[in-house]
């Protein structure tokens, strides 16, 4: 994690949030290379989910919202979690991670702290002695709800009390007769969101991996509740993991679903899984899968008096639909995909991200071999010109050629084009493939079609 993190920043991808002012615990910005990675993850998982699937359309809805809709949702009263606070530093901690940590390194077992009451949390806090990562005592368990509230209003005593939202689900719950009215989507049929959360998390570390502000990638797939909810469970749940394992190509190594237990289950939940991955600090959950049934549209018809039930064309029959839910942390991925693609090349003695083509911030890069010469610097420029309409381009005159080859492969470019002396006389160039390091020749109007080739190879 560590050379993860040190490559993140000294490479743009991503930076402490308010550094220059000492940093802000649990937020991170992102950088040039961070933002571009962002953006295609954003990109192909809208095309993958939403493009390219008739039964699935998106939405983009509010950060702030009515507080009803986090009233009726259960957020306002459940959504909390379990803190313990130092008597002497006064740092807050989950309590239930205070605990498993303990049993983990004091007991060499792990238990599911998470199950357990406040007052079995206390038990367990007092019997074991278990005392602050400072090594001071801690206060018994309390309730701290993860909701940022915030204000709206302009004049003084007519503010009311909002939420950022705390997921993106409820907007699509609270918009589900919006678009049934407005489109031709009849059930079964999906609705896909990609967008801002925030969770006031007293944990801190691991990255980018838990945070205060993230984004998530959620869908709510509503079917009639007559029908068999597995089929549509296990066909989205199928096509979920293809897309994970076959487009961002994650190691299915590094890969497994973890089904919740009763205990575990939300209480709205008829079944829930987690696919996990394998980060440097264990397996975590990275999809979050469930079959919610009918709650919460059931829970917004009820606070709201708005029908949001649905009516079969073909036996007018009238009901409330139930809902599959995949979601998955942006910010999550984009770590999973850091560390599934980091490579420490020694026998090459060079630092490699093997990112897809597809997300990777630059697909290609075009140098010419020496910066000093006129003839080869407009060469290349004119090539660079032409790719570039095409595909995100980096540009590089500076240094010599290995160390522009070095750089590249840690920023996860997956071809370099080296524009050399040769390139004068017959237009043609090298091309180097990032992770086998082999260089072709072939002439400069046949770089896209080449990529387009070995990008369509590599994705089958």
């Amino acid at each position: 994690m560590e050379k993860i993190i040190a490559l993140a920043k000294r490479r743009g991808f991503v930076y402490p949030s308010s550094a220059i002012y000492g940093g802000l615990a649990n937020s991170y910005d992102y950088g040039p290379l961070g933002a571009e990675l962002l953006k295609n993850l954003r990109d192909v998982w809208w095309q993958y989910f939403v493009h390219r699937r008739e039964d699935i359309v998106g939405l983009d809805t509010q950060i702030l919202q009515r507080p009803e809709v986090w009233v009726a949702s259960g957020h306002v009263s459940a959504f909390v979690d379990p803190v313990v606070e130092d008597k002497v530093t006064h740092k807050r901690y989950r309590a239930d991670h205070l605990i498993e940590d303990w049993f983990e390194k004091n007991k060499q077992e792990k238990i599911n702290a998470g199950n357990l009451s406040l007052e079995q949390m206390a038990e367990l806090i007092k019997k074991h002695n278990i005392k602050s990562p400072d090594g001071n005592e801690v206060t018994d368990p309390k309730r701290f709800n993860l909701l940022f509230e915030t204000s709206i209003g302009v004049v003084e005593g007519s503010k009311s009390i909002v939420y950022l939202r705390g997921e993106t689900a409820q907007g699509i719950f609270i918009n589900f007769k919006n678009v049934l009215d407005s489109t031709r989507v009849k059930l079964p049929f999906g609705i896909a969101q990609i967008g801002k959360a925030f969770r006031n998390e007293v944990t801190t570390g691991q990255f980018v991996f838990r945070t205060l502000e993230f984004e998530q990638m959620e869908i709510e797939y509503f079917f009639n509740p007559d029908n068999d909810w597995r089929q549509y469970y296990d066909e989205l749940k199928d096509y979920y993991y293809k897309f994970l394992t076959k487009i961002i190509q994650l190691s299915e190594k590094k890969l497994r679903w973890r089904l919740h237990s009763d205990e575990e289950r939300s209480h709205y939940s008829k079944m829930t899984e987690d696919l996990e991955f394998q980060f440097s600090f264990g397996f975590k959950e990275l999809l979050g899968y469930a079959y919610r049934t009918d709650y919460d549209l059931s829970a917004h018809l009820k606070h709201s008096n708005v029908d949001l039930s649905y009516t079969d064309p073909e036996t007018n029959k009238k009901f409330i639909p139930h809902v599959i839910e995949p979601s998955i942390g942006l910010n999550r991925l984009f770590l999973a995909v850091l560390e599934n693609a980091y490579l420490q090349d020694s026998e090459n003695d060079r630092v490699v991200l093997r990112l897809p083509f597809v997300i990777a911030p630059y697909k290609l890069a075009v140098f010419p071999l020496l910066a000093n010469k006129p003839d080869l610097l407009a060469k290349a420029r004119q090539i660079y010109q032409v790719v570039s309409q095409k595909y995100h381009c980096y540009w590089d005159d500076r240094g010599n050629i290995g160390k522009r080859y070095r750089y590249q492969d840690e920023i996860g470019t997956p071809y370099c084009v080296t524009v050399d002396f040769q390139s004068l006389q017959d237009n043609t160039v090298t091309v180097r493939d990032r992770d086998s390091m082999k260089q072709i020749r072939l002439s400069a109007d046949k770089i896209i079609s080449f990529i387009e080739t070995e990008n369509e190879n590599s994705s089958k």
